[in-house]
């Protein structure tokens, strides 16, 4: 069976409750972007290039280049980190201001050698996507607290309050700040699941008081 980072690593993507967790750090293909991720066409386009990108390194068997040390495995769920500039809380109620970081997590043979084989493989079959604006980056995000949001995006107010009071009640506190954002990860496609199902882990860095 191929590896699958959500089910080995449960602690990272199935948290049953509110939880602290010491996030190692990671590998990410990333790309940075503004404005509501709803109508932006960068936002769409950045999701399309994290995809073609992630499969590109997935299916390097078959094109005989597997990097070294590859093994199989489930594509990763895509993530993102959110902003406003100059803020240190997200303002739920005006979308077009986010600012965000889209991103896919990678194994651990992805180096920088194979990020740009994946790119020139995605070029030669998508020539007209721009694929200047992705790159390859590790990201150790430390002590956070994490909480499952199920249901719209638009109801995860509520569940932040949750998650605010959690950090409250163990003893630590919000550490939002230009190197560490609010962190959101998909475990499921909006568009194949009803609205009330669609699973989100809410991730905020925190420090302990």
């Amino acid at each position: 069976m191929p590896y699958d980072f959500k089910k080995d690593q449960k602690e990272l993507y199935q948290p049953k409750k509110a939880v602290l967790v010491d996030v190692p750090k990671m590998t990410f293909i990333m790309i940075d972007g503004t404005g509501n991720p709803n109508t932006s066409e960068t936002y769409k386009t950045a999701i399309e290039i994290l995809y073609g990108l992630s499969y590109s390194i997935k299916m390097s068997p078959k094109h005989n280049s597997a990097p070294a040390g590859y093994f199989d495995y489930a594509i990763p769920p895509l993530e993102g980190l959110w902003w406003l500039a100059g803020a240190k809380a997200i303002d739920f109620t005006d979308k077009n201001t986010y600012c965000w970081t889209a991103m896919i997590r990678q194994p651990h043979f992805v180096t920088q050698e194979v990020f740009e084989k994946s790119k020139a493989m995605l070029s030669k079959k998508k020539p007209d996507l721009n694929l200047s604006a992705a790159r390859l980056e590790p990201l150790t995000e430390g002590l956070c607290a994490q909480m499952m949001h199920t249901g719209p995006y638009d109801d995860e107010p509520k569940t932040i309050e949750a998650l605010a009071q959690f950090i409250t009640e163990a003893g630590c506190r919000n550490d939002i700040s230009d190197a560490r954002r609010h962190h959101e990860i998909y475990l499921n496609d909006p568009r194949k699941v009803a609205h009330d199902k669609i699973k989100t882990i809410i991730r905020l860095p925190v420090k302990r008081v």
